[in-house]
């Protein structure tokens, strides 16, 4: 029987498109790029998906990003994860991507976000919207990141916003501030990773620093009460990948996740997949284990996926049309 969660309308606001790579796409690409990577198979890379925290997974991730060479790479890649977003359900998706990572190897940035938005454009047509949001490395010198803002604020208006990810403890927020600062000037929004292997000061930094909008992730803010409190009041989203807590160890078990302890503080949470391929599932089935593991009824389900519509940067207009769209399927089994 399928989950009621895979066809619930819903928006996705913590996806990197490079970790959508399907191991069987990352040896097509391989093999089109002339590019060899560390495995000999489908299955031998797939069975390297066991990881013990964010930076093993990450030296995986970044051997696997190797394949990615050209435009139609990235039109193949974000086109792929639309498709099957859009089967369970995903009807507005905001795209994470390193364009950091792509220059380091010589991948022209216009290229990388030409061959992205080709796939948006597409989407668009079929009822799926979405938009771009340029993430800096967070672990990797301030320097870089300058020199990939420096070429996309002359073109500000083909993203949605900017963001920070990548490994998160030791590596403080305040280097990238001033990024943060000229992007808010050019009306581009902002958000950042923060509370996921870090604690709650790590959250009050993305905050205050960067005046990030949504955080990322953010489980670990319910240790400090006065976080909870300013996040309900201010209702900032936080963008929760149970999928990717429980591979990265972040927690121990799906079990254990503070989703429900999230909702009933009152927080603005929303489920996502944030690397699908190397973590065993997409946003609907996120949802569908979560409502599983919790008792979560159609009620619970249509307050995460409105949380998701009223917490994306996507027109006013857009967001009232996703709504009515959740509103329907919530009394459709009334």
């Amino acid at each position: 029987m399928t989950s009621p969660a895979l066809t619930l309308p819903k928006a996705e606001l913590h996806l990197h498109v490079e970790g959508t790579l399907e191991p069987e796409l990352a040896f097509e690409l391989a093999a089109r790029n002339g590019v060899r990577l560390p495995f000999d198979s489908v299955e031998e890379l797939r069975a390297a998906y066991r990881f013990t925290d964010l930076q093993s997974f990450l030296d995986l991730y970044y051997a696997c990003m190797d394949v990615l060479r050209t435009r139609e790479d990235f039109r193949d890649l974000a086109a792929a994860y639309l498709r099957r977003a859009a089967a369970e359900g995903v009807r507005h998706a905001e795209l994470f991507f390193d364009a950091q990572a792509h220059a380091a190897r010589g991948v022209p940035y216009a290229e990388i976000v030409a061959g992205l938005r080709e796939a948006l454009d597409d989407a668009a047509r079929q009822g799926v919207t979405g938009g771009l949001i340029l993430c800096f490395l967070r672990d990797a010198p301030v320097e870089e990141a300058e020199a990939v803002w420096a070429e996309a604020k002359q073109s500000p208006g083909e993203l949605l916003g900017v963001g920070l990810d990548s490994a998160e403890v030791g590596h403080r927020v305040g280097p990238f501030a001033h990024i943060f600062g000229e992007a808010r000037e050019l009306g581009l929004h902002a958000v950042a990773h923060a509370g996921e292997e870090g604690g709650a000061d790590y959250v009050w930094e993305a905050l205050r620093e960067l005046g990030a909008e949504r955080i990322d992730h953010g489980i670990r803010s319910l240790e400090d009460p006065e976080l909870v409190r300013h996040l309900a009041e201010e209702h900032v989203p936080l963008t929760v990948c149970p999928f990717s807590n429980v591979r990265l160890r972040a927690v121990d078990t799906l079990a254990d996740h503070p989703l429900p302890a999230m909702l009933a503080a009152g927080l603005h949470v929303t489920v996502n997949s944030d690397d699908p391929a190397y973590f065993g599932g997409y946003a609907g089935e996120n949802l569908a284990a979560v409502a599983e593991q919790f008792g979560l009824g159609r009620a619970e389900l249509a307050l995460l996926a409105r949380n998701s519509v009223t917490g994306s940067f996507a027109p006013e207009a857009r967001r009232r049309e996703l709504l009515a769209q959740v509103d329907a399927w919530e009394t459709s089994a009334r």
